[in-house]
């Protein structure tokens, strides 16, 4: 029987036994849900067999399905490994990756990407600039750092920009609190609150910019610099934050704090990846990138990855 087996074919099925859904997985690859269901069916036609149950959920392979995504575990690495060598021939092994955050919130993913980068480059010096940065493209231009992780980007010359993925922010109350009743929360319903925030330019909150500032909200504030001392404020009535639920969804399942949709629509954040221009093909970098979306896909709840 010959073999209608290509390398999309392979990362289509890992993405769907990854992701669970078709949907998520076409987010992973940058694909159409029906560019990705067609992949799909074309192999269900030619095995004549189904690769996945359909009314799981989330999706699970059948023994059919199991043989090929055992074969794709098994070759896209021995793939992916060839090409990390043949870039380091090109290249040249060595190299540094200084990265700048201006997230306090990162580190739940980054120290576990650091660590996989870790093992497939390990002559690349790699290292976190110290402390948190309001300006860390800055540093890129000054030379302190290789890689920046941002929320937002800039027209600026010289940097290259790289999505990573979006995220739902959520606000954080106690239980008790009058607020916690509504379905979601408007930018209305934070004028007579405590805002509670991570001491950061207004710019960088995206509960701000995004929400309050274009509603003429501006809350009364109180900062602090830990995550888990902002939610004990939460939860004694001290006032209501705004989170990416993944970074919090530890305590919402503890029933340590409520969260709440913010607007009707959801607040939707996004992460990138800020890079010089004149270093963003570097294949370590490019990597580095592929690296943080696939831990952040498979550790993260909730998350959504971006073109």
């Amino acid at each position: 029987m010959q073999s209608i087996l290509e390398l999309r074919h392979l990362r289509t099925l890992v993405a769907i036994r990854d992701a669970g859904s078709l949907t998520r997985a076409a987010e992973r690859l940058h694909l159409t849900q029906s560019a990705l269901s067609h992949q799909l069916r074309q192999l269900e036609e030619h095995y004549a067999m189904p690769l996945f149950a359909r009314k799981s959920a989330p999706l699970k392979l059948t023994p059919a399905g199991d043989k090929l995504v055992a074969l794709a575990d098994s070759v896209l690495p021995h793939i992916a490994g060839t090409e990390r060598d043949i870039a380091k021939l090109r290249e040249g092994e060595a190299g540094s990756l200084r990265i700048a955050v201006e997230c306090h919130t990162c580190f739940d993913w980054l120290m576990p990407a650091m660590d996989t980068f870790r093992g497939r480059w390990p002559e690349v010096e790699l290292d976190i600039v110290s402390g948190f940065h309001a300006d860390p493209v800055g540093l890129l231009h000054d030379d302190r750092a290789d890689l920046a992780i941002v929320s937002d980007t800039d027209a600026e010359a010289r940097i290259s920009y790289a999505p990573l993925f979006s995220y739902d922010m959520v606000a954080l109350l106690a239980h008790e609190h009058p607020l916690a009743a509504k379905p979601w929360l408007d930018a209305a319903d934070f004028a007579d609150e405590t805002l509670i925030t991570y001491p950061v330019p207004d710019e960088m909150l995206d509960l701000v910019r995004q929400v309050l500032k274009p509603a003429g909200v501006n809350p009364k504030r109180r900062t602090t610099e830990l995550t888990v001392a902002m939610l004990q404020l939460v939860a004694s009535r001290r006032g209501i934050a705004a989170l990416p639920r993944w970074s919090v969804q530890h305590y919402l399942d503890r029933g340590y704090i409520a969260a709440k949709p913010i607007t009707a629509q959801g607040l939707t954040a996004r992460l990138f990846a800020a890079m010089p221009q004149d270093r963003a093909d570097a294949a370590y970098l490019r990597d580095f990138v592929d690296i943080v979306r696939e831990v952040s896909a498979a550790e993260l709840p909730g998350i959504q990855l971006t073109l």
